[in-house]
């Protein structure tokens, strides 16, 4: 024979949360343990959290805190943010969310928490269920952890962040050189992107500092919309026609890029120097970037005010 499993409610076993859903939980923490892969050691209950009490802390196998929240009823914003002042209250390195019903943008929010911060999240649920008339028996589900996935999505993330204030701390220090030689970049705003450009005075011009993290890009980008990829052709041709006089007036050579796979065209001086070499070359790196756009827009300047654009 086999019987049949049913759910209990979860207050006619644990009639009180703290009292009793809390303390068998102290009591039988190796279910807890086996369910999340962790073995949770030295538990304390109602542990002292600033002005809250946490329900259990437990240590990890290396003694690292662990806080424990749970909740018999439905996932809300509250307990969330419990967990969240707790954690950074108690210097945990990771929570454990115990409910009976998770709800889909609490699930979402514990997932981002695993790829954002340096903390591990484990979301799960609690039932009571009796084979037949057996006695019940407590059935934790995981419905969120940390992941592999999740640690190098937020690695990812990380280094994104740190990359876009490198960059923007790199366009603030190259914006307020900019302005002592030109007034062409004066009205911009530093940015993280990895480009920042000012109008050359013809809509769909513009004259663009780029940088990667070796490399910088001085250029003028003809882009006029969509709809215009004859018409960046012909701006771009009209110049090219003047080629020669424009590189002698600019100093050296430049590149002249049609574009095929893209509707843009541009004109532009790659040199060495990019986010990522030592901050104590930047100045100098700034410094060749602004006195390559300075002689870039004199030399196609003139040549740009008689362009002949059709409509």
């Amino acid at each position: 024979m086999i019987g049949k499993i049913k759910e209990v409610p979860l207050r006619e076993v644990w009639k009180h949360e703290a009292l009793d859903f809390t303390r068998w939980l102290e009591e039988n923490m190796d279910v807890l343990s086996d369910k999340i892969g962790i073995a949770l050691l030295n538990v304390d209950r109602e542990r002292n959290a600033g002005a809250f009490n946490v329900d259990l802390v437990a240590e990890d196998e290396n003694g690292n805190p662990v806080i424990i929240e749970n909740q018999l009823g439905k996932s809300d914003h509250d307990h969330l943010g419990k967990i969240i002042t707790y954690l950074t209250a108690i210097e945990a390195k990771a929570a454990i969310w115990i409910v009976s019903e998770p709800r889909p943008e609490h699930i979402t929010a514990v997932s981002w928490l695993n790829g954002s911060s340096a903390a591990s999240f484990y979301l799960l649920k609690v039932q009571a269920i009796q084979i037949d008339d057996s006695k019940p028996a407590p059935l934790l589900t995981l419905i969120v952890g940390p992941s592999d996935e999740s640690r190098q999505i937020g690695e990812r993330k990380k280094e994104m962040a740190e990359r876009y204030n490198i960059r923007e701390r790199f366009w603030s220090q190259l914006l307020a050189y900019s302005k002592t030689q030109t007034k062409l970049h004066a009205t911009i705003s530093p940015t993280r992107h990895n480009w920042i450009g000012t109008g050359a005075g013809v809509s769909g011009l513009a004259y663009n500092y780029s940088i990667t993290q070796h490399e910088a890009n001085i250029e003028l980008y003809i882009d006029k919309g969509k709809e215009m990829d004859e018409q960046n052709l012909q701006i771009f041709r009209q110049l090219l026609e003047h080629r020669e006089e424009i590189e002698k007036k600019f100093g050296e050579p430049l590149e002249w890029q049609e574009l095929e796979n893209k509707r843009a065209c541009r004109i532009r001086k790659t040199i060495q120097g990019g986010y990522r070499d030592p901050e104590s070359e930047w100045p100098e790196i700034q410094k060749r970037m602004v006195d390559t756009m300075v002689r870039l827009e004199k030399a196609l300047s003139p040549h740009i005010k008689k362009l002949n654009i059709g409509p």
